[in-house]
């Protein structure tokens, strides 16, 4: 049987957290024109694993994931990571982190976890119980700005 755990990121990982990121941006052919164009992407803030916001998944103790929530005053929290490690995916490690992340955002206050998500990424968001809201700009063009209510 395979263990899988979620837990804070820690600070010595931040490498590692980017180089995942940049391996499953490339992997995805939605994300790897935008990554070429704008290696300056890549990116895992220092401050957003310090404050606990940032959440690593372990398959059999080795890092295959991480997802970040942010708070926000106005009562609703903001996926702001998901990437999971190519050869890993569709195996259900992004459902299990957008939970975690969902469960973290309530127990912190939010009503709601939004999130901007790529537009070849709506089914999958759909699948976790986010609703289509609109679209949002970003730097690499329209994403689809989804919600998914928090229930007590």
């Amino acid at each position: 049987m395979s263990a899988v755990a979620i837990r804070p990121a820690a600070v010595h990982e931040q490498p590692a957290l980017e180089e995942l990121q940049r391996r499953a941006s490339l992997a995805n052919k939605g994300d790897r024109e935008a990554v070429l164009a704008h290696p300056d992407a890549i990116e895992v803030p220092l401050d957003q694993i310090v404050s606990g916001d940032v959440f690593a998944l372990e398959f059999d103790g080795a890092l295959a994931g991480f997802a970040a929530v942010l708070s926000h005053p106005a009562g609703h929290a903001q996926l702001d990571a998901l990437f999971v490690e190519p050869h890993l995916q569709r195996r259900g490690f992004g459902r299990s982190l957008v939970d975690h992340c969902a469960q973290i955002a309530r127990t912190r206050g939010s009503t709601s976890l939004h999130v901007i998500g790529n537009p070849h990424a709506q089914e999958f968001y759909r699948s976790c119980g986010f609703v289509s809201l609109g679209t949002a700009e970003t730097s690499f063009g329209k994403g689809l700005l989804m919600r998914r209510w928090l229930l007590p």
